[in-house]
């Protein structure tokens, strides 16, 4: 296992660095296209490499069910399984513990999920987790978690607290780098404790989970820049399954050094494009006879080749170029974003950059 991180330029809070892994080098501030399932959808990873992608994130949770992580292993891990040679991050399943509540039962020991594609039961034990991303190969991996669902009740809080803590004393790595999960929801009194406790463990990295859950923008800014005070500067902190190009840059610049969100590539295979000019919707009639690039400002194939009128076009007519094409390009648009603020944190300059 070899891993690190080293930040590089500061601009205030915000942090430029290196993570070093197993599989190369990250710059970050980072944004990890997601990969639920081993694959970004409709993104070779030829492309991914094209466009500056460094490490990509996949789920523990159905890449258990489906191929399974024995599968996996015999063909050498989740490398070599999917061909992608870089870094590689792996989330718990502790997000499908609230997207699949109708689905699981949570006890002290641990999550029984009835699988959502068949009903065969899936038990999920803290140590499980950890032996499940192992055997994947993951360079880092995340602890079983509990998030709190908005709006915060303090009954449920603090029972699911304790229990990400608990769990969180039972999950040990000798074969991945396995970052710490801070959870609190909204309660600055829950962050606070959630951050010392994992942060006396001395884990590699820390997470900042449970956010994106329906609460306000502003108080999620609130929150994230709140956590990130009790946290050491010198190890990376990763904002889990967040998330719009503004969410992003408002948690730069409270010291946060990594991000993941399905956002670019399900919006791609919506109709809706992230550009300089803000969120296109192009199923919109009014694209049907705009000749004009999707993004005028970016240099993609998406951009160089094809018009908005094309673009709708092939939506208009289900023909899967168009969310091929739409996904490459947000990917890309996250890309330049995180490749912009990190050139700002070096400047000294990231007080101009809007997302």
């Amino acid at each position: 296992m070899s891993f690190g991180f080293r930040v590089t330029h500061t601009d205030g809070l915000a942090r430029r660095g290196v993570l070093t892994t197993a599989h190369g080098p990250v710059d970050t501030p980072a944004f990890m296209p997601v990969g639920t399932q081993g694959a970004v959808k409709a993104i070779t990873h030829r492309d991914l490499e094209s466009i500056g992608a460094e490490i990509l994130l996949s789920n523990t949770y159905h890449l258990y069910l489906r191929p399974g992580d024995d599968l996996i292993a015999r063909r050498g891990g989740l490398h070599r399984f999917t061909g992608w040679t870089g870094p590689i991050l792996t989330d718990s399943g502790g997000y499908q513990v609230f997207s699949l509540a109708p689905l699981r039962k949570i006890t002290e020991e641990g999550v029984t999920f009835q699988s959502h594609l068949d009903g065969a039961t899936v038990k999920f034990t803290p140590e499980r987790v950890v032996e499940i991303q192992e055997a994947l190969g993951s360079d880092i991996s995340m602890p079983l978690d509990e998030p709190i669902p908005f709006p915060l009740d303090p009954k449920i809080a603090r029972l699911a607290l304790d229990r990400t803590h608990a769990w969180w004393k039972r999950s040990r790595s000798t074969k991945t780098s396995l970052f710490g999960i801070i959870q609190g929801s909204i309660s600055p009194e829950l962050r606070k404790e959630s951050a010392q406790i994992i942060a006396a463990a001395d884990p590699p990295g820390f997470a900042l989970g449970g956010f994106s859950m329906g609460e306000p923008a502003a108080l999620m800014d609130e929150m994230v820049a709140y956590t990130a005070e009790f946290l050491p500067e010198a190890k990376p902190r990763y904002l889990m399954g967040v998330g719009m190009p503004r969410d992003i840059l408002a948690a730069v610049r409270s010291g946060v050094d990594m991000f993941d969100c399905i956002l670019p590539t399900r919006m791609g295979r919506t109709a809706m494009a992230f550009t300089s000019e803000g969120l296109l919707r192009l199923r919109n009639a009014k694209f049907a006879r705009d000749e004009r690039p999707l993004d005028p400002q970016c240099d993609g194939v998406c951009c160089g080749s094809y018009t908005r009128a094309y673009l709708r076009h092939c939506f208009a007519v289900d023909e899967m170029l168009g969310p091929k094409l739409l996904s490459l390009h947000n990917v890309r648009y996250y890309g330049r974003l995180m490749k912009s603020i990190r050139q700002a944190i070096r400047e000294g300059t990231l007080g101009k950059v809007t997302a």
